[in-house]
């Protein structure tokens, strides 16, 4: 079971229910895809809501190797998701909402969710 208190989620993907989790590792290499600076850098990137769907699949594969599959972003655009793109855009964005403090249920009003800091006081 997915601990939101840790930054993880559960989401099915090509039929497996899978555990995700932006570890530091992953948002390190989440920084050199998006080429951001820093975590602020990113977390207003991904607040912006503009994301390719080359994008939703870094952003997912990141977080499925963050909790330990070995998968590459090409095989993660190859699983099926109920509800296709806007599917994966869900999934992006609760695990970005649980990584950058806004909790699983929040953004979802919007695509890709609203992200704040990572730090109280950076904005």
């Amino acid at each position: 079971m997915a601990n939101a208190r840790r930054g993880e989620i559960e989401a099915e993907l090509g039929g497996t229910r899978r555990r995700l989790v932006l570890t530091l590792g992953a948002l390190a290499e989440l920084e050199a895809h998006f080429e951001a600076s820093d975590l602020v850098d990113l977390a207003e990137r991904f607040s912006a809501g503009r994301l390719a769907a080359g994008d939703l699949a870094a952003i997912l594969g990141a977080g499925l190797r963050g909790a330990g599959e070995a998968i590459t972003d090409r095989e993660v655009a190859a699983l099926d998701v109920e509800g296709g793109a806007a599917g994966y855009a869900r999934i992006a964005s609760q695990l970005l909402a649980v990584t950058f403090g806004g909790g699983a249920e929040e953004g979802a009003g919007h695509p890709f969710g609203e992200a704040p800091s990572p730090s109280p006081g950076t904005r």
